[in-house]
């Protein structure tokens, strides 16, 4: 997938609270790295940091703006 089409995935399960999906576009080994907590290593402890937060509150993720560079 393009950048912008992984962007656009992201959104869309985000706002499905799909934290199985979510996990899946990090790389194993991912960090993911949050305002209000220290950052969060690896898929499954992304997939469980997501499924602690979708049960504490509705979240909806609204794009305002997209931008996709490309490079020749």
């Amino acid at each position: 997938m393009r950048p912008k089409e992984v962007l656009q995935r992201f959104v869309d399960v985000f706002n499905q609270a799909d934290a199985e999906a979510l996990s899946l576009l990090y790389a194993e080994d991912a960090i993911n790295h949050q305002i209000t907590s220290e950052p969060v290593q690896g898929r499954d402890n992304i997939k469980k940091f997501f499924e602690d937060e979708f049960e504490q509150a509705k979240m909806v993720c609204i794009v305002e703006n997209m931008f996709e560079v490309t490079l020749n």
